[in-house]
């Protein structure tokens, strides 16, 4: 069945390009509804955002949506990453501005919310999006790849020539609580010159050693280190994970990732929505909700991992 959250959460905190400060608040929703952000400081008739494929717009840095009235929200796909991975379907996002907190730099503060509100089950089918044949797209030596599976697995692979990162590889089955236990802790990462020369074009503006592994000359610059000796690379599944979110719909499928980001990530999933002969929507049984994020885990589980 479709799931929302029980009770309203709310988190402040600071963009991480903008540099803005952002109230977030978590509410339930009806079943259906799909998770929407709503602008509260733009007027009522253009401040709903759906999260779907209509409303993606293609950015390098972060994940970005934008409404028909031209009104956006950006750096989203942390929190779509927390709400894909423990099964929520349906909520109401509201924020006081245009970019998503980044708080530590991981999902992990966005499942803690989402936890403490509890997970409610509505009585209505859950439908899920099923990857019938591969689609790719490629750009300068990077690539994103969905392919059919069963089930929900992403493949990544980077390569970064500071020897702190080099090359890095993982792959996982994203079924149940998966997320939460081998990627919500893991962080953004970049290197320290980057951070020089965004800040230099007034982006990464909140960026900082608190929500952010900085990388520099081999060295990791942030207090205490890695919290997982692949955290870049597991990072960059988390990514994916709020990605492919956008999409609307739990997805059943692989998706394999080679030093892809954001941009080639939403470009997939316009790839896979550019013919229905790609996908299709499938109602979900007990044994297809078994393979999904976040459903057959107890509360009390995800709990002691978070």
């Amino acid at each position: 069945m479709q799931n929302t959250i029980r009770s309203d959460r709310q988190v402040i905190g600071t963009g991480l390009h903008s540099g803005m400060p952002a109230c977030l608040r978590l509410r339930p929703a009806p079943a259906d509804t799909g998770l929407q952000f709503h602008r509260v400081d733009c007027a009522k008739h253009e401040r709903v955002i759906q999260v779907s494929p209509e409303n993606w717009i293609e950015a390098s840095l972060c994940t970005v949506l934008e409404n028909a009235a031209g009104v956006r929200v950006s750096t989203v796909e942390h929190l779509l990453a927390a709400l894909h991975g423990c099964g929520v379907h349906n909520a109401i996002i509201e924020i006081d501005g245009p970019e998503v907190p980044i708080l530590d730099g991981s999902s992990s503060p966005f499942v803690r919310l989402i936890l403490d509100a509890g997970i409610k089950p509505l009585d209505a089918p859950l439908q899920a999006l099923r990857v019938l044949k591969p689609v790719s797209v490629e750009k300068d030596g990077a690539s994103a790849r969905l392919l059919p599976s069963d089930r929900l697995e992403i493949d990544f692979r980077i390569e970064f020539t500071d020897p702190a990162i080099g090359r890095q590889h993982k792959h996982l089955n994203m079924r149940n609580g998966t997320f939460l236990r081998e990627l919500s802790d893991c962080r953004t990462f970049c290197m320290r010159q980057d951070v020089e020369l965004m800040q230099q074009h007034g982006l990464a503006l909140g960026g900082s050693l608190d929500n952010a592994v900085v990388f520099h000359d081999g060295e990791v610059l942030s207090p205490g280190g890695l919290r997982r000796p692949d955290e870049p690379v597991r990072h960059k599944i988390l990514d994916a994970m709020g990605d492919l979110y956008v999409a609307g719909y739990p997805l059943i499928g692989r998706y394999e990732g080679v030093r892809a980001g954001h941009a080639l990530t939403g470009r997939v999933l316009q790839a896979l929505f550019s013919s229905h002969e790609n996908y299709e929507l499938i109602t979900c049984n007990s044994k297809i909700c078994g393979s999904l994020p976040g459903l057959g885990l107890s509360i009390d589980e995800m709990r002691l991992s978070a």
